[in-house]
């Protein structure tokens, strides 16, 4: 997988987060627990970019250490979304996948890049 290619997946995703919000109930926990969801999923590709822009390996592992942790923070409010009741579990398997899946990802990245400096 290239840069492009993951710059791309990562807005997709933060689209999806998007979408997600806007379908959820309009109840004030649905809407909490959904601005957290909005804001940690839509911040990974804006903060992987800045990883790609990055001057040094540090600076790169550090960034994408961020990433990571707003991926993290992701997929706990998606889980707190399901067991709470607010979105079936069937309708974000496909987006809790893409989260373990970009986890994945930017671990293998952070680790390859400890792994050369």
């Amino acid at each position: 997988m290239n840069e492009f290619d993951l710059k791309v997946r990562t807005k997709v995703f933060a689209l999806r987060i998007i979408k997600l919000f806007n379908s959820l109930p309009k109840s004030s926990d649905a809407q909490v627990i959904g601005k957290q969801v909005l804001r940690s999923g839509t911040s990974i590709g804006a903060q992987y970019r800045e990883a790609c822009r990055s001057r040094s390996t540090s600076e790169f592992i550090s960034k994408m250490m961020s990433s990571l942790q707003e991926l993290d923070e992701t997929a706990y409010w998606l889980e707190l979304l399901v067991e709470g009741g607010f979105v079936k579990a069937e309708r974000l398997a496909e987006l809790q996948d893409e989260t373990e899946q970009l986890t994945a990802i930017f671990v293998s990245s952070i680790k390859t890049a400890r792994s050369r400096k």
